[in-house]
This record gives C-alpha cells, sequence and structure tokens, in this order.
C-alpha cells in the first residue's frame, strides 16, 4: 500500500492532470449529430444546443455573420475554461499544459 501511494500516484498524477485539462477542452462539444437527428417539434426547445443553433442560424436562415458570432463566442468560452483549468492544476498540482 506504501508503494502505490508514494511511487505510485505521484508518477500517474501528472499525466492524470493532463488529461484531464485537455478533456475540458471538449466540454462543450457534445455531439452535433446526434442532437441534430434527435430533435422534432415537440422536443426543439429544450434540445437546442450551440451548434444546431449555429447551423439553423448560419445555413438554413442564411445569416452567416451572427452565426460566426455565436462560434466564436463559443470558441471563446471554451478557451476561458482551458485556461481557468489549467491555472487551477498548475496551481494545486504544479503540472499544466504550459
Amino acid at each position: 500500500m506504501a508503494k502505490i501511494v508514494h511511487v505510485d500516484i505521484p508518477g500517474l498524477l501528472p499525466a492524470a492532470v493532463i488529461i484531464l485539462i485537455l478533456s475540458v477542452g471538449n466540454i462543450m462539444a457534445v455531439g452535433f449529430e446526434k442532437i441534430y437527428l434527435l430533435q422534432n417539434p415537440l422536443n426543439l426547445s429544450t434540445s437546442e444546443i450551440i451548434a444546431t443553433y449555429v447551423y439553423k442560424i448560419g445555413l438554413l436562415n442564411a445569416n452567416f455573420s451572427f452565426a460566426t458570432a455565436v462560434g466564436l463566442f463559443n470558441s471563446l468560452v471554451n478557451l476561458v475554461l482551458l485556461l481557468l483549468v489549467n491555472a487551477f492544476a498548475r496551481r494545486v498540482s504544479g503540472n499544466s499544459l504550459w
């Protein structure tokens, strides 16, 4: 038990922290195809996500500039989440992406 606590866990911790940081970058990537294919008029108000909203506004309504702005906002939220988790991991464990 002492070997696990003092050797194995500290050896695996940097890799686990990096995997955590990289997985936070995919938090808002839900899977456009699954959501879009399961949408119908009954559940449309509750099943709308950012990706389907961008598709409907940008391609179906031909409002390309607004869809681009929404997509950019989504990317900025992902970037902020990634930076926050990276800073938190650096502060707590001393390991981070950069």
